[in-house]
């Protein structure tokens, strides 16, 4: 074999470089491991502090509750349902409501199809949902609410001015926030008299030409502000709303000499003929404010509220709620909004009204959980207490805690009772040109 045929020796540079196999790190045998990962110590107390608190409030299996919900119609007093104390405690009792918002008169006379309860804000709404029942229903009324009109200081004091409101004393310096409204007096301003005094040709017959305009009462007397419209108070729609049902029940009480139209009438058709009469004189009462709007207590609340009305018909419960959420937000009383109580004066009583088995339910709940008897009373409502300490003094015990002043029965205890159904929805009809019921389909 030649040279050249050989094999050459391999250089070092020529040999390919030998890489390592990786190893692969392994845990030291001699260095103690943790029991359990860092991650997990650091979980596990808020995981045994979770499962101790649900194992003292009974809410273990709560996650694998199942949930029913409630359809429910109802106007203002959406305001319980909708608050969110109260939905947590339903949801204890795997309850949860769906609201469908609309005026108390409007949820009786529309279809109820689909609806599991109705929860009326007075008694004449209520007995015509009553009254379309073919069986017996279960129902509640949980607590009583005073009807109001809410305004703001200044147009209170125009109406003290005119010896028409009376400011409810208050203790310290501090200014009042309820005033008692003189409800004839009232409406001789809305009627059209000359500041208060009647003249010869003018003979209350309620013609709106003639109404009383804020300036004309004195509300510019200061320089400082003006409002040259007419005195009146604003409403929701008659046909839809108890609040103004039972404001005109209130008018119809005061121009029918304080008395209950159609009361005592020999015959239906003497009842009508009364009802029709009173309709009559108390109609331009209401017609003076135009338009309806739908809930007056949001625009009172409103940053607008002053200019939206300078009156506005209101449950109490609306306004000491919010007082009581003014005083926890600011730390005092709203002293710009105040309430006028009428005199005489009408108290509305709500009725929650079971439609079916789940209504059934949520009106045994309502009726008996001490917790949501307790909750209403915190959102302004006089609830319904037996014993001593009765449905209004436990609502004032709660307002003296928080800071907020007690408002005092009127002087003058005259209650207006409503008409008799038909006599009402005559009034209503006549005042509001109300369209006919709706009727439910087989």
């Amino acid at each position: 074999m030649s040279t050249a045929d050989r094999p050459h020796a391999m250089s070092e540079a020529d040999r390919a470089p030998t890489v390592e196999e990786p190893r692969l790190a392994t845990r030291d045998r001699t260095r103690r491991r943790p029991r359990l990962p860092l991650r997990v110590t650091v979980a596990l107390p808020l995981a045994l502090t979770g499962l101790f608190a649900l194992l003292v409030t009974g809410n273990t299996l709560r996650p694998f509750d199942r949930i029913t919900t409630i359809e429910a119609r109802m106007g203002s007093k959406s305001d319980f349902f909708k608050d969110p104390e109260v939905q947590r405690l339903l949801l204890e009792h795997g309850i949860r409501v769906d609201i469908h918002r609309l005026g108390s008169r409007a949820n009786a006379t529309i279809s109820m199809q689909g609806m599991d309860v109705v929860f009326p804000s007075g008694q004449p709404a209520a007995k015509l949902v009553l009254n379309r029942m073919d069986h017996s229903v279960r129902s509640v009324r949980p607590f009583a609410t005073p009807l109001v009109l809410g305004t703001f200081r200044d147009y209170a004091e125009t109406l003290r001015r005119m010896d028409v409101a009376i400011p409810q004393p208050v203790e310290g310096d501090t200014e009042t926030l309820y005033y008692d409204l003189d409800m004839r007096k009232f409406m001789d301003l809305l009627d059209g008299l000359d500041d208060g005094r009647e003249t010869a040709d003018q003979d209350r017959d309620g013609t709106p030409e003639r109404a009383d305009t804020w300036n004309g009462i004195g509300f510019d007397r200061d320089g400082l502000r003006s409002n040259s419209g007419r005195v009146l108070v604003r409403t929701s729609d008659v046909c839809d709303s108890n609040s103004a049902g039972t404001y005109l029940s209130i008018l119809a009480f005061v121009a029918n000499g304080d008395s209950t139209p159609g009361a005592g009438a020999a015959d239906a058709a003497t009842a009508r003929k009364e009802a029709d009469e009173v309709a009559r004189r108390i109609k331009p009462l209401i017609d003076l404010q135009g338009m309806w709007a739908d809930e007056q207590a949001d625009g009172y609340f409103s940053d607008l509220g002053e200019s939206i009305a300078p009156i506005s018909v209101i449950y109490e419960h609306q306004y000491l709620a919010h007082q009581i959420e003014h005083a926890r937000t600011h730390g005092g009383q709203d002293s710009r909004r105040v309430l006028l109580y009428p005199s005489p004066y009408a108290l509305t009583e709500p009725q929650l009204i079971s439609l079916n088995d789940k209504g059934d339910r949520l009106v045994r709940i309502i009726q008996d959980d001490p917790a949501l008897r307790q909750r209403a009373l915190e959102l302004g409502f006089r609830v319904r207490f037996s014993g001593k300490d009765g449905t209004s003094e436990q609502l004032n015990t709660y307002l003296r805690g928080h800071g907020i002043q007690v408002p005092r029965q009127n002087r003058d205890q005259s209650k207006v009772y409503e008409p008799d159904l038909d006599v009402l929805e005559e009034i209503i009809d006549s005042v509001g040109s109300c369209p006919p019921p709706v009727q439910d389909t087989p």
